[in-house]
């Protein structure tokens, strides 16, 4: 699903097989289409460029900072606030504070892969404006559709559909605008 909302509409159309699928993204493509969308039953390369998820940044990012917070936390409460002289072992001691900064970068850096997830991928989604379209169910089955954005610099509403039609697709649906 898009990141952003159809806020000019769309227009999709359905098609049989993953090579007419592929063959419709190519020729909208080099006719100038940006706005692509796809949406199939298994995944099937298009072409279409995908940007790439931050979520491994921000997961490393966490991990980072949970490393060094639980390692402050320790040097803190062991070396500085309570330091205590048991059996002449030094307040500071590194090798007893890797095991527990271990643990504080695995818990949150998992803490962000799992909110991340859900926040990049926006679910849950219980509704999207697709769903209303009949037959549109059948994409999770054997049928493939490609979206174009209404609002793509390319197209106009007639030139749009005009050569969608040309593409032969089982049919040609108008998506209206989000309100």
């Amino acid at each position: 699903m898009r990141d952003r909302t159809w806020s000019a509409g769309a227009y999709l159309a359905e098609f049989s097989s993953p090579a007419e699928l592929k063959s419709a993204v190519r020729e909208l493509s080099t006719r100038g289409y940006t706005g692509l969308e796809t949406y199939s039953p298994v995944p099937v390369e298009c072409g279409i460029r995908r940007s790439y998820s931050p979520l491994p940044v921000v997961v490393f990012l966490a991990g980072l900072f949970g490393g060094i917070a639980s390692y402050a936390i320790q040097w803190y409460a062991n070396a500085y606030a309570y330091p205590l002289d048991i059996g002449g072992r030094p307040p500071h001691a590194v090798p007893a504070f890797i095991i527990p900064t271990f643990e504080g970068t695995v818990l949150c850096a998992a803490i962000a892969a799992f909110i991340g997830f859900f926040v990049v991928t926006r679910l849950p989604q219980p509704w999207h404006p697709v769903f209303e379209i009949d037959g549109f169910e059948r994409a999770t089955v054997d049928r493939y559709w490609l979206a174009v954005d209404a609002s793509d610099r390319r197209g106009a509403p007639d030139l749009t559909i005009r050569e969608l039609r040309a593409l032969s697709p089982l049919r040609i649906v108008h998506l209206e605008a989000e309100s």
